[in-house]
């Protein structure tokens, strides 16, 4: 509620304080990130563990508690608000940037006169408008409905007409005039989303005095912890199946809300419990992304189906595997959820767990029966997924557990071929000390030197070959490492592979040398330095085409100079 209302912002801490230590909270799900931070701020606890504060950090939330002139207005202090505009250097048409109040995607920045208005701050809103003609917005009338003032509201009505956004501030402020003003005068429907959203039982009930709509109303109610009203829904024909335009349920919603007594009352009256969403979820995908393990519990004790999937397919054990939530793994192990069942892409917890470098999640997994060389859609085994993150605690976790070093992906590649083509050299010498296969070949026929060698990766070719790679090893087309790092310019490389025996005039499969390859390309200091380490200028490939034939072909003078002043035959 803090960007709604934050003059009181830090009472709605100390409050939450006072709970927190009466009741003894640790943990909070679903936090609002500038409440959280605040509360963080103030009080060095992290209510919602998962949040990442990030910018926040370099954010000024100080402005309300210093002597700004949005403290003046905060506090409608004409007197202090007018010294402010005295001063030199004022600017009538500043705007203010913060996270202390509400979002808008169109609206990043808010003006002195709709500050004003969102706090109802009626003197210093005639000033502004008699001194400065301040402009008179649409969101200065959306404001309104939040500072509450008549006077301001009155006036802002005269230059802008209310939507539906005037309707959510007058539903987040509770003011049920108001609310019912913008019904009756200018037809604006009331949503029930926001109802729901800021708890708002006394506008959501005139809604249904307005529509009647049982089975709409059915649908929301449940999340007002209602029991005799969930019933009069119920009695009065509500379907209790029917679904909101996002396909959820009362139970979903009652789930969501973690309203238990609710649910038991749906469920009492023949309530799917694994009746899906437009997402493919059901109530149990709903509690388990919330972290309610009670409910969850009941969930699944009245028949919720732990292992059904959702439309990418995740089932309960995915979604908690991403989020790291070792307890409720271990909670839906216990209660049957198959640990090697796969979503969507063909992953399973463990792919998950280990992709998110979460070590200590993936050996709980391992612990507890997952497959270790278990693959997705593109062959994948954990160990690849590691070695591509660079992830090194994983895969010491996963050796130690046995896993298959050489297992291939679908395109035949190692996790050795993986780390390579990333150039991660720890990891690759990490890899070959525990028995990968140095010279092992994917579905092209390329070794991990070769995929070193075409990533342009120096450092990881200098570890494959200190460790017995072949330099000469050709790839499906016949080519060595020495060919695709001349194709790449890579002297430093290319000086590497020659000064470890690499054959400076081998053959690819159409018969041409790193010479050939160099001086189609132009790349003339590359071909010199070639030539300087005895490459044979007069090779021909199979169209019988020398290194000079192909720089003539491409008119590549300075190439073909340097290759006939060292005795290229013309």
């Amino acid at each position: 509620m803090i960007p709604y209302n934050n003059r009181y912002t830090k009472s709605y801490l100390s409050l939450a304080k006072l709970i927190s230590d009466d009741y003894h909270v640790k943990e909070v799900n679903d936090v609002k990130i500038i409440s959280n931070f605040l509360f963080f701020k103030d009080y060095g606890i992290k209510l919602d563990k998962s949040t990442d504060f990030g910018k926040f950090y370099i954010k000024n939330f100080n402005i309300l508690t210093e002597d700004t002139i949005y403290r003046a207005i905060m506090y409608n202090n004409l007197e202090a608000f007018i010294s402010f505009t005295e001063r030199e250097g004022f600017n009538k048409d500043q705007t203010l940037k913060n996270e202390l109040y509400p979002y808008h995607f169109i609206v990043e920045e808010y003006s002195l006169l709709e500050l004003c208005c969102y706090y109802g701050a009626v003197d210093c809103f005639k000033f502004l408008r008699t001194k400065f003609d301040s402009k008179i917005t649409q969101t200065c009338l959306e404001f309104s409905f939040l500072g509450g003032n008549p006077e301001i509201m009155s006036e802002c009505l005269k230059y802008q007409k209310p939507n539906k956004d005037c309707m959510e501030y007058a539903i987040i402020s509770h003011n049920i005039d108001f609310v019912t003003f913008l019904m009756n005068e200018y037809n604006i429907e009331i949503d029930l989303d926001y109802c729901v959203l800021y708890n708002n039982l006394e506008s959501f009930l005139v809604h249904f005095d307005q529509t009647n709509d049982i089975d709409e109303c059915f649908l929301y109610s449940a999340t007002f912890n209602f029991p005799s009203l969930l019933e009069y829904f119920i009695s009065h024909g509500a379907n209790i199946n029917t679904k909101n335009k996002n396909g959820s349920t009362a139970l979903h919603i009652a789930a969501w809300n973690n309203r238990k007594e609710m649910a038991e009352i749906l469920i009492s009256h023949g309530a799917n419990i694994n009746e899906k969403d437009g997402d493919g979820e059901t109530a149990l995908h709903n509690v388990i992304a919330r972290n309610y393990k009670e409910m969850a519990e009941f969930l699944i004790s009245h028949g919720a189906n732990i292992n059904e999937k959702n439309k990418n397919g995740d089932t309960t054990l995915h979604i908690v595997a991403r989020e790291n939530r070792k307890k409720m793994t271990e909670f839906l192990i216990s209660h049957g959820a198959n640990i090697n069942e796969k979503d969507g892409d063909g992953e399973t917890a463990l792919h998950i767990a280990a992709w998110n470098n979460r070590k200590e999640m993936t050996e709980f997994l391992i612990s507890h029966g997952a497959n270790i060389n278990e693959k997705n859609k593109n062959g994948e085994t954990v160990l690849d997924l590691a070695a591509w993150n660079n992830s090194k605690e994983i895969v010491e976790v996963l050796i130690s557990h046995g896993v298959n070093i050489n297992e291939k992906n679908k395109n035949g590649k190692t996790a050795l071929d993986l780390a390579a083509a990333r150039n991660y050299k720890e990891m690759t010498e990490f890899l070959i000390l525990h028995g990968a296969n140095i010279n092992i070949k994917n579905k092209n026929g390329s070794t991990a030197l070769h995929v070193a060698a075409r990533n342009n990766s120096k450092e990881t070719a200098e570890i494959l070959i200190s460790h017995g790679a072949n330099v000469n090893e050709k790839d499906g087309d016949g080519e060595t490492a020495l060919h695709i790092v001349a194709r790449k310019n890579s002297e430093e490389i290319v000086e590497i592979l020659i000064s470890h025996g690499a054959n400076i005039n081998e053959k690819d499969g159409d018969g041409e040398t790193a010479l050939h390859i160099t001086a189609a390309r132009n790349y003339k200091e590359m071909t010199e330095f070639l030539i300087s380490h005895g490459a044979n200028i007069n090779e021909k490939n199979k169209n019988g085409k020398t290194a000079l034939d192909l720089a003539a072909a491409w008119n590549y003078k300075e190439t073909a100079n340097v290759l006939i002043s060292h005795g290229a035959k013309e």
